[in-house]
């Protein structure tokens, strides 16, 4: 199980899986989020399947349409492909530190057009009111789903059959969620578009966040108006397209000032948020700390990961 402290997102905003592999495509993690830049993970997506534990502390876990808290000893589900964030609800609790399981639907169905991926998998995957599946100890049809995940983690991959027992497990717990969702699963679903236009409108920023970006910009992306843009960002992120770029370059200019050697004034312009005074002006009203500040504290510190 790899200890993670940061996330990586590839150029579509989907998320980096180190040593996610096409032979075997699974990976678990622990991730203490409380050490990743900003105490958050920010808005992504993957094709893979998360199935997670909460260690300690307590986390929430927002969609554009939900909203879920997973105190300790909780976990869930969360649907291939489903735009999601998580941070961390602090109180005097622990840190907070989820476990993992990140796999691709292949594991479960063996191949395309198997007759295990039309039956059970693509039903769940093809669904898009399932989102996050929320799984807690006081219910008793998921508290053996719950034990099954975290009996996963005591799986030693030197041990024979190790991935062959990773694969028994993780099908025992799709057939339980399978059984858990499929009252949903014979409801009618209306395909929701404007998930799809919100993903391109953040894959647009995330590629020219150093340039100047109008709201106009985003919407000919979307192929929508300025007013519905707005919209879209106000009911699904409950913010602006301003605020929302704002905030993604103040995430990247973290991330550098936290892993580069760059000067505050080079991070600035390669972040779109201008010359240094502006730069440390604007970063010092969002974090209450100077450009300089907080790199000394990411830097001075075992919490930084190399990049």
């Amino acid at each position: 199980m790899k200890n993670i402290k940061k996330i990586e997102l590839l150029s579509n905003k989907e998320e980096l899986l180190p040593g996610f592999s096409s032979d075997f495509p699974y990976i678990s993690t622990r991730a203490e989020i409380d050490e990743y830049e900003g105490k958050l993970v920010p808005w992504h997506w993957h094709k893979a399947i998360e199935l997670f534990y909460i260690e300690s502390g307590t986390l929430e876990y927002c969609t554009p349409k939900n909203q879920f808290i997973f105190p300790t000893g909780t976990g869930g589900f969360v649907n291939s492909n489903v735009l999601h964030m998580t941070k961390p609800v602090y109180s005097r609790e622990s840190k907070t530190i989820q476990l993992l399981h990140i796999f691709d639907p292949d594991l479960i169905s063996g191949y395309h057009g198997s007759r295990i991926e039309k039956r059970y998998v693509m039903p769940i995957i093809a669904t898009p009111r399932i989102e996050i599946v929320a799984l807690s100890p006081k219910e008793n049809n998921h508290t053996e789903i719950l034990n099954l995940i975290c009996s996963i983690f005591s799986l030693s991959d030197k041990e024979i059959g190790y991935e062959i027992k990773i694969r028994e497990k993780l099908s025992q717990i799709w057939v339980m969620l399978f059984d858990l969702v499929s009252k949903q699963l014979h409801k009618n679903s209306l395909y929701d578009k404007n998930d799809e236009r919100l993903k391109m409108m953040m894959i647009y920023i995330q590629e020219h966040y150093a340039e100047k970006i109008a709201v106009s910009d985003l919407a000919s992306v979307a192929f929508l108006s300025e007013r519905e843009c707005f919209r879209i960002f106000q009911n699904y992120l409950h913010t602006t397209p301003t605020d929302y770029i704002r905030s993604y370059r103040l995430q990247e200019a973290r991330r550098l000032l936290a892993n580069s050697q760059c000067s505050v004034a080079d991070i600035g312009f390669a972040c779109g948020l201008g010359n240094s005074s502006y730069f440390s002006k604007i970063f010092k009203d969002c974090m209450n700390c100077t450009p300089i500040e907080y790199r000394k504290k990411w830097q001075d510190s075992d919490m930084i990961c190399p990049k």
